[in-house]
């Protein structure tokens, strides 16, 4: 599963690991994703989407139609 939200797009930082001596090291910071079933009452079935945990927040704010509107707007697929 990559490691992107639907909904905020939120993809992978990069950075480094620095150790006690000072070395840097390579490293990549992942969002927190995960897949979540929802109902879309004006379609009649279940939608499963891949967000981070802020996204699925937001979508309890803002609810799953305007949410599903919102990725579809964006050129996303649901």
């Amino acid at each position: 599963m990559s490691a992107h939200c639907q909904l905020t797009g939120a993809r992978p930082g990069f950075g480094n690991t620095v150790s006690h001596s000072h070395r840097r090291t390579s490293r990549r910071f992942d969002p927190n994703i995960q897949r979540k079933r929802y109902w879309l009452p004006s379609e009649g079935r279940y939608v499963r989407l891949t967000l981070s945990a802020r996204a699925i927040k937001a979508i309890d704010a803002m609810g799953i139609e305007s949410a599903v509107a919102w990725i579809r707007a964006r050129g996303g697929k649901v």
